[in-house]
């Protein structure tokens, strides 16, 4: 019997197929993407270095869908907000991946090269070794803690009598739609003003 013209596992479909599990439970075994696949779980092997291995090709591909170009943007302020924004809807599509992602130390070389480019251009603006990654870090934890938001309720808090907090009723009551959104924005401009007076 000859080989099938489509292979029936690649590092693609194996992405893919994680990618889905996580979206849907939060979480992945290999064995359970092997069965998605309809293949031996020793099959994989010959394609990904385990668990982690699959985490970072999901790293990889949420990854992706950053633009990059963002970073390339004058003045440095500017390049900064555009790839906050460029990641944190990246990472929303898949929010339940967060979590995986954010404890298991980064190793795909597209992502570091994304990270490369990001030290580069804070080095260029004028910042210093020494705060290039705490800005870095403190930028990610922005933009994942407001991917995680955006596929929250609209609104997270319930009310069983609104006589017992009438002010947090009435602060509810007046929340626009675009609730997370506008959030997101406050705490980038925050930081970002916070940042400028580190750069010299």
């Amino acid at each position: 019997m000859g080989r099938p013209r489509t292979p029936l596992l690649d590092r693609e479909r194996i992405t893919t197929t994680a990618l889905q599990l996580v979206d849907e439970q939060g979480d992945f075994s290999v064995p359970q993407i092997a069965r998605a696949l309809g293949v031996q779980t020793g099959s994989l092997y010959h394609h990904v270095d385990g668990r982690s291995g699959v985490v970072e090709l999901m790293r990889e591909r949420v990854c992706d869908a950053i633009d990059g170009g963002t970073l390339d943007l004058e003045p440095w302020d500017a390049a900064m907000a555009a790839w906050a924004r460029s990641y944190r809807s990246a990472f929303a599509a898949h929010p339940r991946v967060i979590p995986m992602l954010m404890t298991s130390p980064v190793r795909a070389p597209k992502v570091l090269a994304q990270y490369e480019r990001a030290v580069g251009r804070l080095l260029t603006a004028g910042f210093t070794n020494a705060d290039v990654m705490t800005v870095i870090v403190a930028l990610e934890n922005l933009v994942l803690g407001s991917a995680l938001d955006l596929a929250a309720p609209q609104s997270m808090w319930e009310l069983p009598d609104d006589t017992a907090t009438p002010r947090l009723a009435e602060a509810l009551a007046a929340v626009a739609s675009e609730r997370a959104n506008a959030a997101f924005e406050l705490a980038l401009e925050a930081f970002l003003a916070h940042c400028r007076g580190m750069c010299p």
